[in-house]
């Protein structure tokens, strides 16, 4: 399949010298970008960018596809973290795979509108015969390049945990599913579609022996590991009174640092975690606006920018960020930095490459994430001819002054999004399904 890219106003490459070319062509064969250059032409479909601000497609780092169907529960709306999750638990445990199916339908969709192409999704509870194939079925549906995670929940309430006990599984039948799904679905090969990780669920939920058990499982079986860490002031407390250390400690003593392994917030980490991360090439994923949701705090990007630590972005569930729109996210990541540090900490085009090429490396993705020959062809093409970009005098600053939902999406040279609509769902009935699982819920 071959498309050809024409007329491209600005081309935001994010390649080693973050070149920015304007007016140019891009020609894209078998998934892989094959020319960047002036005056293309050939037969192949072409799609006309003038007008248009190009960069490759977003990177989302982490996610709870399965909250789609809670949004705005009221009684986790002003909670913090351990209450919200105990509200919203039960809600969770009624679930089966439709639900898990359909919510992530949904999730994907809104993440490809918002000019995501590549995303990870953490899921750590399987009830009623949920699994996390469902979700990979959804990914395969929609078009979208995907790296989900085998999450688990072992230790629950009755045993000191937070989750119910009806939500936590058996240690060893966790590990066999791990397996399971990574000899079914992990493809390490250049441009795949799926790769799977190992991901227990936070250190409040889940043994020391699993944690460790599940490193010593992902490198033997060499696919990456992730977690929440350091979430919030009572995730500190918690690693202080049960582990007699803070959450960076922990997870090295555990060996959970590495590049092959990417933690989930990190609000908390101190300036020796910070070294620690940048040291090993431990990844972060900064989830902005579910930590300003959930009073978490403001994470030290720009000090872990700095130190060297690998940071990409993340929606995070839609039940505490109610929305999984990227390009937003990206621009809440800027602008907290700003809050935190002055108006200088980080600049518009700095927040993209975190969204692009930075969520690339989190997930171990050198074939994604600029747009450079030879690499995977995952564009998004953005339209700053409407009202969003009007009187800009530097449309290529995309998020201070740009639009929030893409016009044209490609992943592996596919075109899942057309003129602003998602070409591979009956999204319509998608919406009208999940609507009616919620409120299903809701009774």
């Amino acid at each position: 399949m071959s498309i050809l890219i024409k007329n491209a106003t600005t081309v935001l490459t994010m390649d080693d010298t973050l070149s920015e070319i304007t007016n140019i062509d891009i020609r894209i064969a078998d998934g892989v970008i094959t020319e960047i250059d002036y005056g293309l032409t050939g037969t192949e479909d072409t799609i006309d960018a003038t007008g248009c601000v190009v960069t490759p497609g977003l990177v989302n780092t982490h996610h709870h596809l399965y909250q789609t169907l809670t949004r705005a529960v009221p009684g986790g709306q002003d909670a913090l973290l351990f209450g919200w999750l105990q509200t919203l638990y039960p809600i969770w445990a009624r679930f089966g795979p439709d639900e898990m199916f359909t919510s992530a339908q949904i999730g994907l969709a809104e993440l490809a509108l918002s000019g995501c192409t590549l995303t990870s999704d953490h899921l750590y509870l399987y009830p009623n015969g949920a699994r996390l194939d469902d979700t990979i079925a959804a990914a395969h549906d929609i078009g979208m390049r995907f790296h989900p995670t085998r999450g688990a929940m072992s230790i629950g309430v009755s045993d000191g945990g937070l989750p119910p006990d009806a939500l936590v599984e058996n240690e060893r039948a966790i590990l066999e599913d791990c397996i399971r799904v990574i000899d079914a679905h992990h493809d390490a090969r250049d441009g795949a579609m799926v790769r799977v990780g190992v991901a227990p669920c936070s250190p409040f939920s889940v043994s020391r022996d699993l944690m460790r058990d599940a490193a010593l499982l992902a490198r033997d079986k060499r696919v990456m590991l992730h977690t929440h860490l350091a979430e919030n002031d009572e995730d500190i407390a918690y690693s202080l009174e049960k582990f007699g250390c803070r959450p960076g400690q922990y997870a090295e003593d555990l060996g959970w640092t590495g590049p092959d392994v990417w933690h989930a917030h990190c609000v908390k980490l101190d300036t020796q975690e910070i070294d620690l991360f940048a040291k090993s090439r431990t990844g972060v994923a900064h989830c902005p606006c579910s930590n300003c949701r959930l009073g978490s705090g403001i994470a030290p990007v720009r000090a872990l920018r700095d130190a060297g630590v690998p940071v990409g972005l993340g929606v995070d569930g839609s039940a505490s960020n109610d929305a999984g729109n990227l390009v937003a996210e990206a621009r809440q990541a800027m602008l907290l930095q700003r809050v935190a540090r002055g108006a200088d900490a980080m600049s518009a085009r700095e927040a993209l490459f975190i969204a692009t090429r930075g969520g690339a490396e989190v997930l171990g993705r050198p074939d994604c994430g600029q747009i450079t020959l030879g690499k995977r062809a995952d564009i998004a093409i953005w339209d700053v001819t409407g009202v969003e970009s009007a009187g800009s005098w530097d449309p290529a600053a995309l998020l201070l002054a740009g639009p929030t939902r893409v016009k044209h999406l490609l992943v592996e040279g596919r075109q899942i999004v057309r003129d602003g609509h998602v070409t591979t769902l009956d999204l319509p009935r998608v919406i009208e399904r999940q609507n009616r699982l919620a409120q299903a819920l809701m009774g």
